[in-house]
């Protein structure tokens, strides 16, 4: 439609119909016709358009024009990520010669349409329906969004599922068609095409910097994300760019991984400040006297709070000498205006007493000259001074006093005291009864309320003249957390390490000592830690911007300005809402509110700089913000305040209004200025700094070969020797520390009788089966003698792993051999050449976990071990309720595209701080916490014992140890089951063929194919007790470990079996052992195919984050696979894969399993017993209890409820591990409150005694209770027992009864005659 021209109309205005004559530059088709027909009718109220069209170009020409690029787009709102796209490519159909529409008007009457927008959520998967696939993705032109969803063939999806991601801009035409539930509206899609976009761009040849940006990391306050931003920076050409979250550093990991050494990055904060030092001191002015001497004490009455636009109505004022008032003076001063009720009714001063009263000049004179040269003195002293300057200055009157603030003083005189009000304190001392709100009672008051400060002052404090007041005042100033005063903000920069060490200082102060309601920081704190930092006065909350609004004198606001190393003033937006609130009277008042700050700027020679303070990226993002301040009640959530990132042009217009010159300095040269003084830093050293074990390294190489050649005997083979040296050569003298503080907490938990289990990687590490970290044995799978240490490896390849291979006595001595390894590379846990710091997660019983973490502390002391923090941020779950919130509150009606969007806007912003659950972090000696992050309390609970890691603990990883230690139920399972049965679990067989048969079959268990639990046996057995787990060995009939560990292996990935694996095994494509389970799989097999083993271990990591799935191989790496006839299949699979679980932790995990299994198989009712004490958190006798059919009906109405709740989708697990209990012919005896344990479960002939603790809400203390006090008792009845046990309500005594466990026992000890 480009180019077209109207040549002729006509309107029925009756009819509303239109007949349009049109020339165009090209042929439009049929679609495109009936699309304008349908635009027109839409936008203007046609009910009828008939069109007649005439083509200009000839036919050649206009089948030319077909294949060019679209019309061009629209200019959309910003957005894009700055990827350069090819506008106009088609990607499916044909080119779209149409204008597209708004999104707003979009609506199923208009049939076809075309729109061109932003894609913001991308999905396009294979249907139930094989063969199938639904492309499905939302776009948005920021007037609405829409969803374009279409069934593709697989080759169709396979072409638009690589070229359409989130952040592209497409244009598509197609029809407006209802969604299947008909209660929305999709577009299914003809034509697709890139769009043409254009970002904002900064043209300014010489660019700002941006000193004041508030990330998603300040609380539920803004949006803009770290990575972004950063980026988007770096697009413009900006030379540096400040990060200044509320109170906390948490996004700074992440603005430094974006900038790398493109951008210089200003680490900051925008501190919660309290002036205790000088904001509020009790002498103002050089003048001095004795206390002895004469003061006036005043006060005045006004028409209202605000100095420039109220008046004076009295002034009252006595003189305090000695001791004793020896004078007074009062008079009304006439304000030219009626007052308001409320003044009336407050100080009983009325319009007819303010008739005749003198005009403001007569009544200042008069004052001024009852005053003479002695000092003043008022209750909160700086309303009453405003005033009477303020006055001074209209009638040009010269006013410069030293004045006391007897609030000020009664503030640190009286700390006892939580309120300062002249009559509060008053009341206090014992003073008499006085008219409050009358100036000169007023004023006598303040003389009667000196008399015992200055007695208090001279008698305790050695105070007799004024000047010597303010010095011993700091002294009693409240220090942090006691003090009431409403903090302001300060923005602090790090000018170098320095400066960073002090800033995380700071903020670990104000988290740990003086956190009140937010994280404050005392200006004494600041202070001390000066050295490093840059200051700068901040926003409309920063001390000196409210000491402008409310109009200090010069002198004070330069007093205030002078402790600022720059001085921050903002766009008039961001200040607007002083015209809602009456703060401000017009925008002239905002621009004279920052003109003053640049007059203090030039009178004391610093730096002005124009901030923008962003708290989201682009302007359309602030509909985001909306939406957080309202889930947060804020009144005003909804008014206008764009302050996104903005450009150096954008910003000079924002001050414009200080001329050309001055507002150049303040956007651009100061802000530059400020910048360049902050060195360029590592926010993290690239080392690990482990803490120091004293001879870890002598240690470590000690224990791994005296283990060596207990195993292998003194010559052991040199593959042994080889590894061991490739491995101690990257660990020793490196990360010794990391093993040897893990052998040490492993060792300590196997003392006490507690088996670890070992996760992540770390079983890929021989040094750490060796050193007796993990039981997993990365070797390649081998024979070895227990006597002559003899051994045999298998390197073929016919053997997974050492549990599956056939027994076999030792040639040499006739002893049964050993089994073992499980061959695992060592370059996954460490990489090539040692490059990765070792991770050593451990599993400890949960029952010990707490010992162990004590231990740890034990270790390294307790100033050097720190929890480390996690941050929680808003999930899409509760983004998505603020958001159906806020369209009802605002009657806003909302497609499901559209409420996707604002929900994923909103989705990320930090709303709480955690901690991990089994994560320490360890610092060495000669190092602080504050050498790499901050440290604070979780969840901002200034009550608590715990301190964490300031950054999200991941982000420091690679520079100070972690140690994860978890507490799991299967250690505490193993320990149970091994103190019930005496089996120890190390001596259990994993290849026990009974133990392997449930995998496939529950046949041993004395059941098969039952209808509720299937064809298996796993139930129970943790890694294969879902439902889906258990399908999956439905699906590939395991029949060895090694087929074990690979299953473990797909439950534990993304993307790795549904949609993947579990296709290639059912189609016949490739068998379990063939297909991708593990991220070791890969590299083991691709090297096995001739590929170089550097580039196989490469590709392994870009496959297992999920890299290879988003955005695609390597160059050459497909190429090269498909030259070592790596199949098609494989390469595909790999392309799939979200995340890959590692070799070591699902070998960990399934020896654990086997040995649960084990016992379930060969020790039932020992199993049964551990796993509903241990496991079943969700036992509840009343159905567990009841018999077989009854657990039966409850699993069926628990199936049958598709809205049942997680307590009961627990109960649901729990009931079939009762049901197959039943089913083995076992029984749970009742409840016996003489024999029952109080968490427990007692083995019994054939059967088990519940414990206390399954009885429907009786809690774990009040069961401990019961058994402790039943101890050594009879009772005669149900009443004596519930007044000895008395922890247990009615409720619980009724529910024991009505399971029998008092049967035949009488409900009272009362003896019935009768």
């Amino acid at each position: 439609m480009a180019g077209a021209v109207v040549n002729g109309a006509c309107i029925d205005q009756a009819g509303m119909s239109l007949a349009l004559r049109l020339t165009t530059r090209a042929e439009l088709g049929d679609a495109e016709l009936e699309e304008l027909k349908h635009l027109l009718m839409g936008v203007y109220g046609f009910r009828q358009v008939t069109t007649e069209v005439t083509c200009k170009a000839p036919s050649s020409q206009a089948a030319a024009a077909g294949s060019r690029p679209a019309a061009s787009v629209p200019a959309a709102p910003s957005g894009s990520k700055g990827e350069k796209q090819a506008a106009g490519k088609v990607l499916m159909g044909k080119p779209i010669r149409i204008q597209p529409v708004p999104m707003k008007i979009l609506d199923l009457k208009m049939g076809n349409a075309t729109v061109a927008g932003k894609v913001f959520a991308f999905e396009c998967r294979e249907t139930r329906r094989p063969g199938m696939w639904r492309l499905s993705f939302d776009m948005t032109d920021y007037t609405n969004s829409v969803t374009v969803q279409k069934n593709l063939t697989e080759k169709e999806a396979q072409g638009l599922e690589s070229a359409i991601k989130p952040g592209m801009w497409l244009c598509v035409q197609g029809k407006m068609e209802p969604t299947w539930d008909g209660k929305d509206i999709q577009l299914n899609p003809y034509h697709i095409q890139l769009a043409e976009h254009t970002e904002r761009q900064d043209t300014a040849p010489e660019k700002r910097v941006e000193l004041h940006l508030h990330t998603k990391m300040s609380n539920m306050d803004a949006l803009t994300d770290t990575k972004e931003v950063v980026q988007q920076a770096i697009r413009w050409g900006h030379p540096a760019i400040a990060i200044t979250d509320h109170g906390v550093a948490q996004s700074f990991p992440d603005a430094w991984h974006a900038a790398g050494d493109k951008i210089k990055i200003l680490y900051g904060v925008e501190g919660y400040f309290v002036n205790n030092i000088d904001d509020r001191v009790v002498v103002h002015g050089p003048q001095d006297c004795s206390l002895d001497g004469e003061f006036v004490c005043f006060d005045i009455e006004t028409t209202g709070l605000k100095v420039d636009r109220e008046a004076i109505t009295e002034i009252g004022a006595v003189v305090l000498k000695n001791g004793e008032i020896t004078d007074r003076f009062q008079t009304f001063v006439n304000p030219n205006r009626r007052l308001t009720p409320e003044i009336v009714g407050l100080t009983g001063i009325t319009d007819a007493m303010l008739a005749d009263a003198p005009q403001l000049k007569e009544a200042l004179t008069s004052f001024l000259e009852f005053v003479g040269d002695r000092p003043l003195a008022a209750h909160n002293a700086e309303f009453d001074i405003s005033f009477i300057r303020a006055g001074c200055q209209k009638v040009g009157l010269p006013f410069d006093p030293t004045y006391v603030d007897s609030l000020i003083l009664a503030q640190n005189l009286l700390p006892e005291l939580h309120k300062y009000k002249l009559d509060i304190v008053a009341e206090h001392l014992d003073l008499p009864a006085f008219n409050h709100h009358r100036a000169s009672d007023d004023a006598a008051m303040v003389a009667y309320m000196l008399i015992p400060f200055f007695e208090k002052m001279e008698r305790e404090l050695g105070i007799h003249r004024l000047q010597e007041i303010n010095g011993e005042m700091l002294k009693l100033r409240p220090q942090g957390s006691k003090t009431s005063r409403f903090p302001k903000h300060i923005i602090i920069l790090a000018k170098n390490k320095l400066g960073l060490k002090h800033l995380y200082q700071l903020i670990s102060a104000s988290n740990l000592k003086y956190f009140k309601r937010v994280p404050t920081i005392p200006k004494s704190e600041l202070i001390a830690h000066r050295e490093g930092l840059i200051i700068g006065s901040a926003c409309e909350a920063g001390e000196l911007f409210k000491a402008v609004v409310d109009h200090k004198d010069w002198d004070e606001l330069k007093r205030i300005a002078s402790f600022y190393d720059y001085l921050e003033i903002q766009p008039l937006c961001n200040n607007a809402f002083m015209l809602r609130n009456g703060e401000a009277r017009s925008e002239e008042d905002l621009r004279e509110f920052n003109r003053i700050i640049v007059r203090l700027g030039e009178e004391l020679g610093k730096p002005v700089c124009a901030t923008g303070d962003v708290h989201f990226r682009e302007p359309e993002d602030e509909v985001y913000r909306h939406i957080l301040l309202a889930s947060k009640k804020f009144p005003d959530a909804n008014e206008p305040l764009p302050i996104y990132f903005k450009t150096t042009q954008e910003m000079l217009e924002e001050f414009q209004y200080l001329g050309e010159e001055k507002a150049y300095e303040v956007v651009v040269t100061n802000t530059r200025l400020v910048a360049d003084q902050i060195e360029t830093f590592e926010l993290l050293p690239a080392e690990l700094f482990p803490p120091r074990l004293e001879n870890s390294e002598e240690d470590l190489n000690r224990l791994v070969w005296e283990k060596v050649h207990r195993l292998y005997g003194e010559d052991p083979p040199q593959l042994i020797v080889d590894r061991l040296n490739v491995e101690l050569g990257g660990i020793l003298g490196k990360y010794d520390v990391v093993y040897m503080s893990a052998q040490k907490l492993v060792q300590r938990s196997n003392e006490c009788g507690y088996l670890v289990g070992s996760r992540g990687s770390v079983g890929s590490s021989l040094v750490a089966y060796m050193s007796g970290i993990t039981e997993v044995n990365s070797l390649p799978p081998h024979y070895r003698c227990p006597k002559c240490k003899n051994s045999e490896f298998i390197l073929d390849g016919s053997y997974g792993c050492g549990a599956d291979m056939p027994d076999k006595v030792c040639p040499v001595c006739g002893t049964q051999y050993v089994k073992d390894g499980f061959d695992i590379p060592f370059e996954t846990f460490l990489g090539f050449g040692g490059g990765k710091v070792p991770d050593i997660d451990l599993n400890f019983s949960g029952e010990y976990q707490a010992r162990a973490h004590r231990h740890a502390i034990e270790m390294f002391g307790e100033t050097q071990v720190f929890r480390a923090g996690t941050i929680g941020t808003l999930a899409e779950k509760t983004a998505y309720g603020f958001v159906k919130k806020y369209l009802e509150e605002n009657g806003i009606v909302a497609c499901r595209a559209e409420e996707n969007r604002l929900t994923l806007g909103c989705v990320g912003v930090r709303r709480t701080t955690g901690q991990h659950p089994g994560g320490l972090v360890v610092v060495p000696d000669d190092k602080d916490m504050e050498d790499f992050c901050p440290v604070q309390h979780p969840a901002d609970a200034d009550d608590s014992d715990t301190i964490t890691t300031h950054f999200e603990y991941h982000s420091m990883e690679a520079n100070i140890l972690k140690l994860d230690m978890l507490g799991h139920d299967d250690p505490t399972m193993v320990r149970m089951m091994q103190d019930l049965t005496g089996v120890d679990p190390h001596e259990i067989p994993l290849d026990d063929p009974d133990t392997m048969s449930i995998f496939i079959s529950s046949k041993v268990l004395g059941y098969e194919n039952d209808p509720i639990l299937g064809p298996t046996g796993a139930v129970a057995i943790p890694e294969f007790n879902t439902r889906f787990t258990r399908q999956m060995l439905i699906d590939t009939q395991p029949k060895d470990f090694n087929t074990l560990v690979r299953l473990s292996g797909f439950s534990h990935g993304t993307d790795v079996w549904m949609g993947n694996a579990r296709e290639l095994i059912l189609s016949g494509t490739a068998s379990v052992l063939e297909t991708v389970g593990c991220r070791d799989d890969i590299m083991l097999y691709l090297i096995s195919k001739g590929m170089d083993p550097k580039m196989s271990f490469k590709i392994m990591e870009k496959v297992r984050k999920g890299k290879v799935k988003k955005g695609g191989f390597d160059e050459g790496w497909e190429e090269a696979m498909m030259e070592h006839d790596v199949p098609d299949w494989y390469i595909e699979s790999l392309a799939k894969i979200g995340y890959l679980f590692p070799k070591a932790h699902a070998v960990a995990y399934v020896m654990m399993a086997f040995r649960i299994a084990w016992y379930k198989v060969h020790e039932p009712l020992a199993f049964y017993a551990t796993f509903f004490s241990v496991r079943a958190k969700a036992f509840d006798a009343e159905y567990c209890c009841a018999g077989m059919d009854a657990v039966k009906r409850k699993i069926k109405e628990i199936e049958n409820n598709k809205d049942a709740t997680a307590v009961e989708q627990n109960l649901l697990t729990t009931l079939e591990v009762c049901y197959e209990f039943y089913l083995r012919g076992f029984h749970f005896d009742t409840i016996n409150i003489y024999k029952s344990d109080a968490t427990k479960f007692v083995v019994t002939e054939k059967g088990l005694l519940p414990p206390f603790v399954t009885v429907h809400g009786l809690g774990e203390a009040a069961a401990i209770d019961t058994v402790e006090k039943r101890k050594g008792k009879e009772f005669i009845s149900i009443e004596e027992f519930a007044m000895c046990c008395n922890k247990l309500s009615k409720t619980h005594i009724e529910q024991l009864k009505a399971l029998g466990a008092f049967a035949g026992m009488a409900d009272t000890s009362q003896i019935t005659l009768f």
